[in-house]
């Protein structure tokens, strides 16, 4: 009798994976996705699959999304201008409410839409919806190039979550279906603040004691001075590679993410690339890997 060796490939693949479904089922994978996936069709029907596989196998997916360049193009359709310090947006009352719109509203609802066109069962919220996210005002202090003195940078609506109530994000896990969660809070005083999405996902991640916390970027991974793919890090590590120049620009709030998260209850994070098809599945469900994975 003879078999299709392809066939055979596929069954050894998913053999591969029992361990890991065995291992993880009933726990929480937060994934922060964003970056060029968001704007490519096929990519965003590979990630709406790998998550409706993810809940089939009984692990409990929570989306956090981003949206800037989106944001972005939406502020010059509208003749806003945009400033940016350290990376984050400064938002002042026009901009937040143009973010609001375009995160909570269109791209919230477009990842819905190809998530429940998978198969799954997808419902889009803000951490506004039942008081989920508290957020709190982002203070940032930046270096003066000429005196060296450090000025307080005001960047308007910009906050970051000081409390996460998991119980409305629990309960639409228990009923089946698929958490989307736009990166939006309001303040202990009712205000309303764009959060970093990076920092959004890491913060429900902790609250949740998420098995991993995937956040999809543009590069491969965390890579050394020659470019090759680093795939296993420790905080202790993070900070000498910081030290020594490895480790530079958008790569540092992303680590910073992922350290704050391994510390305050995640098991693990992992830096992956979103524009590799399937880079979650492979990362997560083969001996092989795809991406730089930190663990405490």
């Amino acid at each position: 009798m003879s078999f299709d060796k392809s066939m055979l490939a596929k069954a050894e693949t998913l053999i591969e994976a029992l361990p890991y479904f065995q291992r993880y089922a009933g726990r929480s994978f937060v994934v922060k996705y964003g970056g060029h996936a968001m704007g490519d069709p096929d990519a965003a029907k590979d990630f709406a699959q790998d998550i409706v596989l993810l809940k089939a196998v009984g692990i409990n997916p929570v989306v956090v999304h981003g949206g800037g360049p989106q944001i972005g193009a939406m502020l010059k359709k509208l003749g806003v201008e945009s400033q940016f310090v350290d990376g984050l947006r400064v938002t002042d009352k026009a901009t937040a409410e143009v973010a609001e719109m375009v995160l909570s509203g269109a791209i919230n609802k477009e990842l819905v839409g190809w998530v429940n066109a998978a198969g799954g069962r997808a419902i889009g919220l803000s951490g506004k919806d039942a008081r989920m996210v508290t957020a709190v005002k982002v203070t940032r202090t930046v270096k003066d190039p000429d005196s060296q003195i450090e000025q307080a940078v005001d960047l308007g609506f910009v906050g970051e979550p000081t409390k996460v109530d998991i119980s409305v994000l629990k309960t639409i896990s228990d009923a089946g279906m698929i958490p989307i969660v736009a990166p939006i809070a309001a303040g202990e005083d009712g205000q309303t603040y764009n959060i970093n999405a990076d920092t959004m996902a890491g913060a429900i991640a902790s609250a949740l004691g998420a098995a991993r916390l995937f956040l999809l970027t543009d590069v491969a991974g965390v890579l050394d001075k020659q470019g090759n793919l680093l795939t296993d890090l420790k905080p202790a590590d993070i900070a000498a590679l910081r030290e020594d120049g490895t480790v530079k620009g958008g790569m540092i709030p992303k680590l910073e993410t992922c350290v704050a998260a391994v510390t305050a209850g995640c098991e693990a994070a992992v830096v992956l690339d979103g524009r590799v098809p399937h880079a979650m599945l492979l990362e997560f469900f083969t001996s092989r890997g795809a991406g730089t994975l930190v663990s405490a």
